[in-house]
């Protein structure tokens, strides 16, 4: 399949088609304001959600080891199931999967927020990321499959990517707000909205067929798959707890890369497999994936460590730190649905770069924190830089990810790159916490901070050079094809 923006050709005209971008009818420009929803939601929960543990922690009476898991559960749900997820939403149909998800969200959602029993709040953000796990890639794969490559598919991606951080952004406040009047809001209040994205999917989204009817699937695959990465995923939220190098961390992994060759072995020899090896073997794709584990895994680690500095340090009100990060988020909203644009002109790879190229000059600018930075000189120009990076990388590894996939595939694709995501937000913070090295119960120091970011640049600055290099190498390929059909 070809691509009129390839990813290996920026700036490739496509011949006109009535949906080039420019031409999009009342329902499509409806049926994306509804997908574009289910994002936001899962955006906005994340960030209400993280702002109340403390005064869930305190009215539940939680120790501190497991009111982290109210955070940490949803990381281990959507990481857990995310290719499951995806490759179902292409087995199911895509529709199907996305209403059945969202609604079991809802459903977790109202249990967690009328829960008295801090356990039963965990189970609820298990379930709650394990229903994204589901929705996240459904709904990107029914993006990618209404929008053809080219224009129309980057202006969606765009304004996609332009939702999420509209609801990350609005999140942090709303989590502020919120908590002020009861933690249990930030449950209760995605409710409704659930309920509105069940109803709008229903009428708008055009109903997708299976891509099989019956000869059953592959169950020890899809078994094997997500207790691999359940593990996986358990065993790195858990590794600043025990150690990066501890033997249950070590023996997690191992015993997680085992069942991940198991599910090889599977896929080889049954007749349907879940996921096609070749498949796996789609070297953009993957990339895509690495730079989407960098992006969340860097920007994650520098939310927490500014979280600690701002709130910890300087001795700021959660809702004051959500304000102090919302230039960030606004300005990631006004550049996110023009990014198609720049998309079309230079390629998705080069938009990877010139996002991480933002990261990193963001990322050591912070470093300047100390004692007493001014807002203004110091941590504004982070915020500002990030706002810049993030629609830039987020639409490219978007794009890139889901060019010349087989339409019966996407839902598989968005999963994978969903996973690069989660696994590299989970990683990179483990790694992050590891370095910073701060004693149980003790506050962290200036220098712990600056250990923490060195790790998060230093990722930065070496994915910058990689996708520089790939984006090179990719134009000098198209140059040298070009030349020897003109030949």
């Amino acid at each position: 399949m070809t691509s009129s923006t390839d990813v290996n050709s920026p700036g490739t005209a496509a011949p006109p088609a009535p949906d080039d971008g420019t031409r999009w009818t009342g329902r499509m420009w409806a049926m994306l304001i509804v997908l574009c929803s289910a994002m936001f939601l899962d955006a906005l929960d994340n960030a209400m959600v993280g702002i109340a543990v403390p005064p869930i922690q305190a009215e539940l009476g939680m120790s501190t080891a497991s009111v982290q898991w109210v955070v940490s559960a949803y990381v281990l749900g959507f990481g857990g199931f995310l290719l499951l997820g995806g490759r179902m939403a292409d087995l199911l149909g895509r529709k199907r999967v996305l209403i059945a998800a969202v609604s079991v969200f809802a459903v977790a959602s109202l249990v967690g927020g009328l829960a008295q029993d801090g356990t039963l709040v965990i189970v609820a953000r298990f379930v709650m990321g394990m229903s994204a796990a589901f929705s996240a890639p459904a709904g990107l794969a029914i993006i990618v499959t209404t929008f053809a490559e080219g224009p129309a598919r980057n202006r969606a991606v765009s304004i996609y990517t332009a939702c999420g951080a509209a609801g990350f952004s609005l999140g942090l406040i709303a989590g502020g707000l919120l908590t002020e009047i009861g933690w249990r809001w930030t449950f209760l209040l995605p409710v409704p909205i659930a309920l509105l994205v069940m109803v709008g999917a229903s009428i708008l989204v055009t109903k997708d067929a299976p891509s099989r009817r019956g000869g059953g699937y592959d169950l020890p695959g899809a078994i094997s798959i997500t207790a691999a990465m359940l593990l996986l995923v358990y065993t790195i939220v858990e590794a600043p707890v025990h150690g990066l190098t501890s033997a249950r961390t070590l023996g997690g992994v191992a015993v997680s890369l085992v069942l991940i060759a198991a599910f090889l072995l599977i896929e080889k020899n049954t007749a349907r497999p879940l996921v096609r090896l070749p498949f796996l073997r789609n070297g953009t794709l993957i990339g895509a994936a690495l730079v989407a584990a960098a992006i969340l895994g860097t920007y994650m680690s520098f939310q927490f460590i500014g979280s600690l500095y701002l709130q910890a340090t300087r001795g700021w009100s959660p809702l004051e730190m959500a304000l102090g990060f919302l230039p960030c988020g606004l300005l990631i909203a006004a550049i996110a649905p023009r990014a198609g644009v720049l998309l079309g002109k230079v390629g998705a790879r080069w938009m990877m770069f010139l996002g991480f190229l933002a990261y990193s000059a963001a990322y050591l600018l912070f470093l300047r924190i100390d004692a007493d930075s001014g807002y203004v000189a110091v941590i504004l120009p982070t915020m500002l830089l990030i706002g810049v990076a993030f629609p830039l990388s987020f639409t490219g590894a978007n794009v890139a990810a889901t060019s010349g996939v087989a339409p019966e595939e996407q839902g598989l694709a968005a999963g994978v790159l969903q996973t690069g995501y989660q696994i590299g937000a989970a990683l990179v913070l483990a790694v992050v916490t590891a370095t910073m090295a701060v004693p149980e119960g003790a506050q962290p120091t200036l220098t712990a901070y600056h250990k923490g970011m060195w790790v998060i640049a230093g990722l930065s600055l070496v994915t910058t050079v990689a996708t520089l290099l790939v984006a090179v190498r990719a134009g000098a390929r198209s140059r040298a094809t070009s030349a020897s059909l003109a030949a």
